[in-house]
């Protein structure tokens, strides 16, 4: 998924997706421990893919807040 389509979410849905993310990057663990697992790649971009909700989440409620503050 595109930064720019992450961007046009919102925090709920954000989040729903990052929880989504992050349980799919746990069965990758699995599998790679297991053997199941032959393109590791894909660890990789989900992982990048948590950073980008995170960051984007991230930014998201900082705007939120400062928008409450004033």
């Amino acid at each position: 998924m595109k930064t720019s389509e992450i961007k046009l979410m919102g925090i709920d849905e954000i989040k729903s997706k990052l929880l989504e993310t992050r349980n799919d990057y746990m069965t990758l663990r699995f599998k790679v421990v297991s053997g199941q697992l032959t393109d590791t790649s894909k660890l990789k971009i989900t992982r990048r893919l948590i950073s980008r909700y995170e960051t984007i989440l991230r930014e998201k409620q900082m705007a939120a807040d400062l928008e409450g503050a004033a």
